[in-house]
């Protein structure tokens, strides 16, 4: 892989990284795909533009400082994802999984709004998600001069309180995404959870009114960088019923096992469109 700047952006050329299996993989909700291609989205209070290009992923208009600071850890791109194809070689599901889902990369979101997010996606469908999200941010984020809004802080959270998360379409989850913000308020740091271990972080996750175990190692895999969490909804149920035997245990890929569910997400929901 080398990284380019260029009077455009910076290019990441020889890369695996695929931009539309990444943003498009169920793991994060402010990402839309453009009629051009270009993949935009904001993230850590900035609005990201992305290209595929002939030479490369193009970052529209980002410098080397701020590609070295934000979006190289932002996009994962120090991992060896190739090396994951032997890693599942024993496991013929998840290895057909990695090759359709080959170019998804994890990526290292802000954690307040990945914990926020998957508060959101409880009961809720993708759309539907990313529609109640952008609703909270255009209500109690902050605009960007380059267009899009930040994600609302544990403080604008609370100042809207139940009645003002509800009219956004939070419906029961309004009062989860209150406790979480209380939780904060209180003295939980989020962030800080990256660095503990995986089983300190989800009992600190757990912890909150309202986050059960899927919403748990989902915040734990996408925002606090746990790759060992294997976050199991109805997709992934389905996949284990479907294609594994009852005493399949995917803690035997470690800290790749997020990874793998990431690939076998993206494969079983690839299958049914």
């Amino acid at each position: 892989m080398t990284v380019v700047v260029t009077e455009g952006g910076v290019l990441i050329k020889d890369s695996d990284l695929d931009i539309v299996k990444t943003f498009d993989c169920g793991q994060c909700f402010r990402f839309e795909e453009g009629e051009d291609g270009t993949v935009s989205g904001v993230a850590f209070g900035r609005r990201l533009s992305l290209k595929n290009t002939d030479g490369g992923v193009l970052l529209l208009g980002v410098s080397g400082e701020e590609y070295e600071t934000i979006w190289r850890e932002f996009l994962d791109m120090d991992r060896d994802y190739s090396r994951l194809r032997g890693v599942f070689e024993d496991y013929p599901k998840v290895r057909a999984a990695a090759e359709v889902g080959y170019g998804i990369h994890i990526l290292r979101q802000e954690p307040w709004e990945t914990l926020c997010s998957f508060i959101i996606s409880q009961n809720n469908n993708i759309p539907r998600i990313k529609k109640i999200i952008r609703t909270l941010c255009e209500s109690y984020g902050e605009p960007l001069a380059e267009g899009g809004y930040t994600f609302p802080t544990p403080e604008a959270l609370l100042a809207a309180g139940e009645e003002g998360l509800r009219v956004c379409g939070c419906g029961f989850r309004a009062r989860y995404l209150l406790c979480a913000a209380e939780a904060v308020r209180g003295g939980l740091d989020v962030a800080a959870l990256r660095n503990t271990d995986y089983a300190t972080a989800m009992e600190a996750l757990l912890a909150l009114t309202g986050v059960g175990p899927k919403v748990a190692s989902c915040v734990a895999l996408f925002g606090l960088c746990h790759t060992e969490a294997f976050p199991v909804d109805v997709w992934i149920k389905r996949v284990l019923e479907k294609y594994f035997d009852e005493d399949f245990d995917p803690t035997v890929f470690g800290k790749d096992a997020g990874i793998a569910q990431q690939y076998l997400f993206y494969y079983e929901r690839y299958r049914e469109k």
